[in-house]
């Protein structure tokens, strides 16, 4: 059994926050950098010039790269033989966002009531996923999510009978009714099996993903290029001005359901799709 401190785990997630919203991870840049060699839309290329321009100064003056710095999303892999010390797990997850966030001067965002509104000042509570998986380590994944993409996500529970050409459509409506909204273009999550909130975790966990990677299973690989490049045809292009780059990235993952159901949910994210991981 190996212990860790909590303490360790706050000093590590406060460090995270702050990066995840100042550094964006070299695989989204590099997406990025590709859509813009291709794109032949004047008005398309200035934006992504634009952009690229702003997550460079961002890293240069150690600045938020956008104004929306997210509601902190946490995944933890806790190796099974991982013993923590010195405190509560949960609130060391949110002492640690709450130091990033006032450490790194980063916009608060969370209320405390989802109705009533009043802003908790230090932008938690953390949304917090834990899986335990073999080891005795401790990966941690800091991903803040904005709400201008956030807002655009959507589930549906398909019966089977809808088969793929219902996620399919899905997918297209989905993206096209958020249009402009999400700060295009976005990094698409879709999330395919388990039951109604699996789904939707799948969908973000999506997000996670590097965008050089593909599903390990080659029929929802070929899914995601097809639907990367239908997406793109859809012609939204950059902040909506038009274009070539709606998406930067499709990833879908997946996981066996009920005979009576086929759950589907779809994650938007923009293109300052931010997350930073540490194993301790």
């Amino acid at each position: 059994m190996r212990e860790i401190t909590v303490e360790q785990l706050t000093q590590v997630i406060e460090r995270l926050c702050i990066d995840a919203c100042q550094f964006l991870p070299g695989d989204v840049k590099d997406a990025i950098a590709r859509c813009r060699a291709c794109e032949d839309w004047a008005i398309a290329r200035g934006v992504l010039d634009d952009i690229i321009e702003n997550y460079r100064l961002a890293e240069e003056k150690k600045m938020p790269i956008c104004q929306d710095t997210g509601m902190a999303c946490v995944f933890l892999e806790i190796g099974q033989d991982v013993h923590f010390t010195g405190g509560n797990l949960t609130e060391a997850v949110n002492e640690g966002v709450r130091r990033g966030y006032e450490n790194g001067y980063l916009r608060k965002s969370v209320v405390k009531d989802p109705v009533r509104r009043g802003n908790t000042g230090d932008n938690t509570p953390a949304m917090i996923y834990t899986e335990i998986v073999p080891g005795d380590q401790v990966k941690i994944t800091v991903a803040p999510k904005g709400f201008g993409s956030e807002n655009m996500s959507a589930v549906r529970m398909f019966k089977p009978s809808a088969g793929i050409e219902g996620i399919k459509a899905f997918i297209l409506e989905t993206v096209e009714a958020a249009g402009p909204n999400p700060c295009p273009p976005i990094v698409v999550g879709v999330g395919i099996g388990g039951t109604f909130d699996k789904a939707a975790l799948l969908a973000k966990k999506a997000l996670l993903r590097d965008l050089g990677s593909h599903h390990p299973d080659p029929y929802y690989a070929d899914l995601e290029k097809e639907m990367l490049e239908k997406v793109n045809a859809l012609g939204i292009g950059p902040q909506g001005f038009g274009g070539r780059t709606t998406a930067i990235g499709l990833n879908i993952e997946t996981l066996p359901t009920h005979i009576a159901g086929m759950p589907c949910a779809i994650n938007i994210n923009c293109h300052v799709t931010r997350h930073k991981t540490e194993v301790i």
